[in-house]
């Protein structure tokens, strides 16, 4: 336990920084190292910056709800009229605020693309075709 700092050598006697200097050299070396390996790293594909990517979520998002949301006032709004002119007040109301909830919900699912809308030909809108299936 009488060995000193320094070379290693107990016989040497410590002057400071005697191994310092090739320390601080393999040390700079490594961490010029680490940072080109960082930097590789987080490089980003031009075209997709982080900027674009949330504003596309955010797009997404804002579209989504309105799809939603018009769909419940577009029910609400004829529920309303129905009752206003039918005079069966609250009825039309009720059942067209929910036709106008499922229809948000269904607009929703379309635009998500979890259900595929087709149209009367059979033909989906991706090109899928349904009734052609073996």
């Amino acid at each position: 336990m009488d060995e000193k700092r320094g070379s290693g050598d107990p016989d040497t006697p410590d002057t400071g920084n005697g191994g310092l200097e090739g320390r601080s050299e393999s040390l700079e070396a490594r961490r010029q190292r680490l940072d080109s390996e960082l930097l590789a790293r987080r490089k980003v594909e031009p075209g997709k910056s982080s900027g674009q990517s949330s504003a596309k979520g955010f797009a997404l998002a804002v579209k989504l709800s309105s799809e939603f949301i018009a769909g419940v006032v577009v029910g609400a709004l004829i529920g309303y009229l129905m009752d206003r002119f039918a005079g069966t007040a609250p009825w039309g109301m009720i059942v067209f605020l929910l036709l106008g909830f499922c229809a948000g919900v269904l607009n929703v699912l379309r635009s998500t693309g979890a259900v595929a809308s087709s149209d009367p030909s059979g033909h989906s809108r991706t090109g899928d075709r349904s009734g052609d299936r073996k």
